[in-house]
């Protein structure tokens, strides 16, 4: 009998184990989100997602290295996106983000402009576009494209942080203020917090 219970036991533990491990989407952007993007990285090996989700974790991925400053690591799994098939907004995602490091704007600008033509609903897509644009300084069409990658992924915090930049650098402090408020509450332990309310303070906002 004790001899089963501790069997029973050590099965239970490692079922707790395996669920610990299995990571969605949503748990690798926290840890991103907290500036824990070294464990997101080790975190995204084991995630447990669809294939439809597969992309969306390859591409924070590429995001956590390079904000770590890992630019060759970031290059390589921006590449993976870059190598997937012709008709693949993701394709064309990979192909911006790879431009953007190498500091081609203009080659970021075309690979984004078509992600967005061939996955309009692809909230990544948008965001990537306004990520080309921004290095443009084309502020006003980046807040837009952040705006809309917010309206595809409402929890996706990083949207909602970017598209505040962008409508600080056009003084739309209504909107820049609705989107950092959304930014803190999603994104509470952000390395990028003090920035975001250095900001707003600025702004005259909270």
């Amino acid at each position: 009998m004790t001899r089963w219970i501790s069997a029973l036991a050590l099965a239970l533990l490692a079922a707790a184990a395996r669920s610990a491990s299995a990571q969605s989407l949503s748990d690798l952007r926290k840890l991103y989100d907290a500036g824990q993007y070294q464990q997101a990285i080790a975190a995204a090996s084991s995630a447990q997602v669809s294939g439809d989700e597969q992309p969306r974790v390859t591409y924070l991925v590429a995001q956590s290295h390079q904000k770590i400053g890992h630019r060759d690591e970031a290059r390589q799994v921006y590449g993976e996106l870059a190598a997937r098939g012709d008709d693949d907004p993701w394709r064309d995602i990979g192909r911006s983000a790879v431009a953007l490091l190498a500091a081609d704007a203009a080659a970021a600008l075309d690979a984004a402009n078509q992600a967005v033509a061939r996955g309009n609903a692809l909230p990544e897509a948008h965001y990537q576009r306004g990520l080309a644009l921004s290095v443009r300084q084309d502020m006003a069409n980046a807040a837009a494209a952040f705006e809309k990658a917010t309206e595809l992924d409402p929890s996706w915090a990083d949207a909602h942080y970017y598209a505040g930049l962008a409508y600080s650098k056009v003084r739309r402090i209504d909107l820049t203020a609705s989107h950092f408020d959304t930014f803190l509450k999603l994104a509470p332990q952000s390395p990028s917090r003090p920035e975001v309310q250095s900001i707003m303070r600025t702004l005259g906002g909270k």
